[in-house]
């Protein structure tokens, strides 16, 4: 199995939003972000994933099944973690494993603990008296004791203190080190894929504009700087979006090949950020 995720020609409208004609295929074994601006599409993708949200049209497999004939299947094998709580606030962890245990076959209550005590969670304290990174923390905790091949992970860091985040993000790359897991993440924070990710998928207007490995995205995009004087109708075919100052230009390329061949060593060519390329690509719908 290579894909642990596949969505084709999947659409969906909802509440005046809608998600186009997506096709996204998750590769197992590795990280893949899921990058997009707050409202691009990323939640309604992941609701659909889960199945909380059905498409309008196309198909949606998780492991290879679909959800109509193969959902407590697909979802023993998914660990969630949501950024925010979404358990019954008046709950403890100990509550919450007592009623989510039980519906996993796979569930380890030794592995449970070791979470616990190394997440430092109290057993008996209510959720709702937990910070943002302790929420997280028990969401993760649940997901990883069900030995989920697949997490999935919206947001996660979202209004965590910076220290916890790596922190985070050292528990992942631990985590992947057999093999065994996929993770799927989703953040506007693109940051935080640079140290953990393999592949980035890019979301903008519900339309996917990419899906590429962390190295090609590297290889194929960049940031062009150079004078105004440069520019012309034939020389601006090789960028993607430009911005023109009057101390010069900086522009994003999305074929670097071009702008060497068109421009020799009269421009400097920088690596592009994953925050670079989303926010020069805002509103650009030529190149998905």
């Amino acid at each position: 199995m290579e894909h642990v995720v596949e969505m084709k020609n999947v659409s969906k409208t909802l509440n005046g939003f809608s998600v186009h004609n997506m096709n996204l295929a998750v590769k197992q074994g590795f990280v893949t972000g899921f990058i997009g601006a707050n409202g691009a599409g990323k939640s309604t993708t992941i609701k659909m994933m889960m199945n909380l949200l059905k498409p309008d049209d196309g198909e949606v497999k998780l492991f290879g099944l679909d959800y109509r004939t193969h959902e407590k299947a697909i979802k023993e094998r998914i660990g969630f973690v949501y950024d925010g709580n979404v358990f019954y606030e008046g709950l403890n962890v100990k509550d919450i494993k007592r009623i989510v245990g039980p519906a996993y076959k796979s569930w380890d209550d030794a592995l449970f603990h070791r979470y616990v005590e190394r997440f430092e969670l109290p057993l008996n304290k209510a959720i709702k008296t937990f910070s943002k990174g302790m929420q997280m923390k028990a969401s993760l905790a649940i997901a990883l004791s069900h030995h989920a091949e697949l997490i999935i992970m919206d947001e996660p860091t979202a209004g965590l203190d910076p220290i916890f985040r790596r922190e985070l993000l050292d528990l992942l790359q631990e985590l992947m080190l057999d093999g065994r897991r996929t993770i799927f993440f989703s953040t506007h924070i693109t940051t935080d894929l640079d140290r953990i990710a393999d592949y980035i998928a890019f979301i903008q207007n519900g339309e996917i504009v990419f899906n590429q490995s962390i190295h090609d995205v590297a290889e194929n995009y960049a940031l062009v700087k150079g004078g105004v004087e440069l520019l012309d109708r034939d020389t601006e075919k090789a960028f993607v979006r430009i911005h023109r100052a009057s101390t010069g230009f900086e522009a994003l390329t999305d074929n670097i090949g071009a702008v060497k061949e068109t421009f020799g060593n009269t421009v400097v060519i920088e690596r592009a950020s994953l925050e670079d390329i989303m926010y020069y690509l805002k509103g650009e719908k030529q190149h998905v």
